[in-house]
C-alpha cells in the first residue's frame, strides 16, 4: 500500500522473475537458428523514453490513430459496456486510458482502475498522477507479466479489460491464441475485452513506421543490446548492428531485426555464453502483426469471444474491437 489508501500495489512476480526470464530468453534466443529476442526487453527506462519519442514521429501513426478512435468513441464504448472496473494490461503511463476513465465516469459506472505492468515504480507514478485528477477513483495496481499472471481481478464485474496499442501484434498466432483464451477464462457474462489492433495497409507506410528517417526506431531496436550488456555482462557493440525493418507479406507482419556489420563474437559473462554472428546475419527482435477485421474476429471467436462492436479511425489505419465472452 502506498501513502494513499486509494492506491494499492499488488505483486504477482516471484523474487528474481524478470532477471531469470531475461537469462532464459537470451540463452534460448542467442543459440537459436535464426537468432531472436523478445521485444519486451527493449523497455528499460531508456527504451521506454525512446518509444515515447517514436510515438510522436510523423511516420508512426498507430498511437495517434488509436487515440483518435478513443477520442471519438470512448463514450460509445462506455455505454456499450458500463464497467465498474477498468483493467489495463501493459498500462505504461496510462495516458490513453484517461479517455476511457472519463467516459466510464460520465456514464456513472466506474469504481476502480486496475493497471497491470511489470514495473512497480511506473505503476506508482502513473497511479499517483491519475489520483490527482480523479479524486474519487480507486487504483489497484498489479505488478505482473502476461507470461506469468494476467493480473485480472476476480471480483464481480462488469469488468472491461483493455489491451491497447496494438501490442497483441507482438505475439505469434499461437501465442495470441493462448493469451486470448487466458483472458477469456477470467471473464464472465457482462465483462468485455477492448482490443487495439493495427490494420493491414500499404507496406511502404508500414515499413516507414518502423524505420523512421530520424533513426529513433533504430536506436530503440539497438537498445536491447544495451540491456543485455548491462544485465548479463555482455560486450555487444550496438553500433556494429544495423536496424532492419521488413514487411512479411505471407504472415502479414513487420519484422524488426538487427543485422551484424561484419563477423562478430559476443560474450555474455552472466550466462557464460559466446554467440557468433556472421557478416550480414540477422537477429529478429520484434514482430508486429497487422490485422484484418475478419481475421481478428475469427481469432477472438476461437478463444470464446464474439465481437460486439468495432471502431476504426477515419483512414482505417487502426481498429478497436469490443469482444464479449460467449
Amino acid at each position: 500500500m502506498t501513502g494513499t489508501t486509494r492506491l494499492s500495489v499488488r505483486g504477482h512476480l516471484p523474487e528474481g522473475y524478470l532477471a531469470d526470464a531475461l537469462r532464459r530468453d537470451a540463452e534460448l534466443g542467442l543459440t537459436a537458428h535464426p537468432k531472436r529476442l523478445p521485444p519486451k526487453w527493449f523497455y528499460d527506462a531508456r527504451g521506454s523514453r525512446l518509444f515515447e519519442e517514436i510515438t510522436k514521429l510523423p511516420e508512426y501513426y498507430p498511437t495517434r490513430a488509436e487515440r483518435e478512435i478513443l477520442r471519438r468513441n470512448a463514450l460509445d464504448i462506455a455505454e456499450s459496456l458500463p464497467a465498474h472496473t477498468l483493467v489495463e494490461l501493459g498500462s505504461g503511463s496510462s495516458e490513453k486510458t484517461r479517455l476511457l476513465l472519463d467516459a466510464l465516469r460520465a456514464v456513472g459506472s466506474l469504481e476502480r482502475y486496475v493497471p497491470v505492468d511489470v514495473s512497480a515504480p511506473a505503476l506508482v507514478e502513473a497511479g499517483e498522477s491519475l489520483l490527482r485528477d480523479y479524486p474519487d477513483l480507486t487504483v489497484e495496481a498489479v505488478v505482473s507479466d502476461f507470461d506469468a499472471h494476467l493480473g485480472i481481478p476476480e471480483e464481480p464485474g462488469p469488468k472491461l479489460v483493455a489491451f491497447l496499442g496494438g501490442t497483441i501484434g507482438n505475439l505469434t498466432p499461437d501465442q495470441r491464441g493462448v493469451f486470448l483464451a487466458a483472458v477469456r477464462s477470467q471473464l464472465r457474462a457482462g465483462d468485455g475485452l477492448l482490443l487495439g489492433a493495427d490494420l493491414v495497409k500499404d507496406p511502404d507506410v508500414l515499413v516507414r513506421a518502423y524505420d523512421d528517417a530520424q533513426g529513433v526506431t533504430a536506436e530503440f531496436n539497438r537498445n536491447v543490446l544495451h540491456v543485455l550488456n548491462r544485465e548479463l555482462d555482455g560486450d555487444f557493440v550496438p553500433e556494429r548492428f544495423e536496424h532492419v525493418a521488413v514487411w512479411d507479406s505471407d504472415d502479414e507482419w513487420i519484422e524488426m531485426r538487427l543485422r551484424s556489420l561484419g563477423d562478430q563474437t559476443v560474450k555474455l559473462g552472466g550466462l557464460d555464453l559466446v554467440a557468433e554472428f556472421a557478416d550480414g546475419e540477422e537477429m529478429r527482435t520484434e514482430i508486429s502483426a497487422k490485422f484484418r477485421a475478419s481475421g481478428l474476429a475469427m481469432e477472438l471467436e476461437r478463444a470464446g469471444f464474439a465481437v460486439a462492436r468495432w471502431w476504426t479511425d477515419p483512414e482505417n489505419r487502426f481498429g478497436l474491437a469490443l469482444a464479449i465472452p460467449v
